[in-house]
């Protein structure tokens, strides 16, 4: 069966290919800049070097087309015809307490969705425009929703919930969801393969860092805690995001700034964080770049990233009573050497010990950094959130047959 994953923005779109029989990417490529007339799509076959073609796109439903039409392509494509692909999995980033699993899109799974647009009113309503647009060039091709917020509905209420009146949470379900949940999930399976121990005897904290940042502990295979909120501005300091922040600069900025609850939003969620800080940039390889010229914003920003890291990890060590492992993913987790060597140096009082000759050792395949004297492994493991989508979707098509 071949499976095509997409994940779908206000005005983007990626998008892979598998091969579930073996699990390979036939395929892979972003469609940017959808609904102007200098839309670009750039197409990556297994089979050759990537292409770049720019046109108009108008609409998610054009988008697909396109991508359909590179995926047949003669010279280009790795299929012969769109009758090949058999299911269609999407990423949704939030299914509030509705969906604790992945599920096939059916006409009350897409109504659901839309009702959780209010809790996700920058991601789902865009994640819907997939949907629809595959329906538009696809017809009735098996669909099936993978949900970032489905591997943290394990959270007890003691995690979840927040000390504030319960009628916000009866009416409106304010509450701790978390995201990442897919990559955690991923991650954390992956560290027991690696260890070779059962999943259900580990603590594990799962440490997604990249341009948006989030930690989970995750305690025999089930989300107990993560960082992230009701949505994602919660928890750690990112990109552009703030992270935790007193309350009561929310109302205070307002009154003093003369700010509307929109540009309060907009500056929390994308001029916060490291481009704040650090004056230069939300991308941490320039913060370190930065830091190590002497830049002192740069190094504060660093600072106060790896601080925040760090005191999550010793966070949820007290909530598991313990860690078994610490796993960093994600694009600065499995990249950034400097972040994990700073992160990790003051973890002594877990018993931490990083080899710094592992540390510097870049690949694709899950490794430990730990030395074999550390009381805790420390591991990177590259995350794959779109084979998650990709299994879970062949999953349930073949699951729906078989009925």
């Amino acid at each position: 069966m071949k499976v095509l994953v997409i994940n779908a923005g206000s005005s983007s779109l990626k998008y892979q290919l598998y091969d579930m029989v073996d699990e390979s990417v036939l395929a892979a490529g972003r469609v940017e800049r959808i609904g102007m007339d200098s839309s670009i799509l750039v197409h990556e076959p297994h089979h050759t070097d990537e292409i770049t073609e720019v046109s108009e796109i108008l609409d998610h439903t054009i988008a697909i087309r396109k991508v359909l039409d590179k995926l047949t392509d003669s010279e280009v494509g790795v299929i012969t015809s769109t009758s090949e692909i058999e299911a269609v999995g999407h990423r949704v980033v939030h299914g509030g307490e509705s969906f604790k699993n992945s599920v096939l899109v059916d006409s009350e799974v897409k109504s659901e969705i839309r009702r959780l647009f209010e809790l996700a009113p920058l991601h789902n309503p865009a994640h819907m425009m997939g949907i629809k647009a595959v329906e538009a060039n696809m017809g009735n091709v098996p669909q099936a929703v993978v949900f970032d917020t489905a591997f943290h509905q394990t959270m007890p209420a003691k995690a979840y919930m927040y000390a504030i009146p319960k009628v916000l949470y009866k009416k409106h379900k304010i509450r701790r969801y978390g995201f990442h949940g897919t990559s955690h999930d991923y991650v954390s399976k992956r560290t027991a393969e690696t260890l070779g121990r059962p999943l259900e005897d580990l603590k594990i904290i799962t440490c997604h860092i990249g341009n948006g940042a989030s930690l989970t502990a995750v305690q025999g295979g089930q989300s107990i805690d993560t960082s992230m909120g009701m949505t994602p501005l919660e928890g750690l300091m990112m990109g552009t995001r703030s992270g935790d922040l007193d309350p009561a600069v929310v109302p205070f900025t307002m009154m003093k700034e003369d700010l509307t609850v929109n540009e309060v939003n907009s500056m929390l969620n994308k001029h916060s964080g490291l481009l704040a800080i650090s004056g230069m940039s939300s991308d941490m390889r320039e913060i370190t770049d930065g830091m190590e010229a002497g830049e002192p914003n740069a190094t504060l920003a660093f600072e106060m990233y790896t601080y925040r890291v760090r005191k999550y990890i010793g966070a949820y060590a007290a909530a598991m009573d313990g860690v078994d492992a610490i796993v960093f993913t994600a694009g600065v987790g499995e990249n950034s050497i400097v972040i994990r060597q700073h992160v990790c140096e003051q973890l002594t009082f877990l018993g931490v010990e990083i080899d710094p000759e592992l540390n510097k050792i870049r690949s694709k395949e899950p490794r430990r950094i730990s030395t074999p004297n550390s009381k805790v492994e420390v591991l990177v493991i590259p995350t794959n959130e779109e084979l998650v989508i990709a299994r879970d979707t062949y999953r349930l098509v073949k699951e729906a047959k078989n009925v």
